[in-house]
């Protein structure tokens, strides 16, 4: 089981950064046990795979919209995973979700068992 508390959104103009952080809490498992993913959702969309990040951190991947702005990372001294958002976009503006699972990376929301609650990302044009 792991708890995941999301944080570190907010307004922001564009061309602006922001970091979010995702706060794992674990049991059983160790949180270097997961591999980890964001995902985002706007206002009447579906919810759609951002980065994701394996065990270690040595393995990342990203969606094309993202590539080259944003970049995941995690610490497992400190239970928590990173997304790091330069060069926002009017169009980056969503709610931004992480997600674990104990298998292995995946870009589909359904692979991931472990929601955090969310943080609104609002940029500005």
């Amino acid at each position: 089981q792991v708890q995941l508390v999301v944080s570190g959104g907010g307004l922001v103009q564009a061309g602006g950064s922001l970091r979010l952080s995702c706060a794992a809490s674990t049991s059983g498992r160790t949180f270097s046990s997961y591999a980890l993913c964001w995902f985002r959702q706007a206002p009447g969309q579906e919810r759609e795979f951002v980065a994701n990040i394996n065990w270690n951190g040595g393995i990342t991947y990203y969606a094309d919209s993202v590539k080259g702005r944003f970049t995941i990372s995690r610490d497992n001294a400190k239970n928590t995973v990173y997304l790091q958002m330069n060069s926002l976009k009017p169009e980056d503006t969503a709610v931004y979700y992480c997600a674990g699972t104990s298998i292995s990376r995946s870009t589909s929301v359904h692979m991931y068992d472990y929601w955090g609650q969310g943080t609104q990302v609002t940029v500005s044009s």
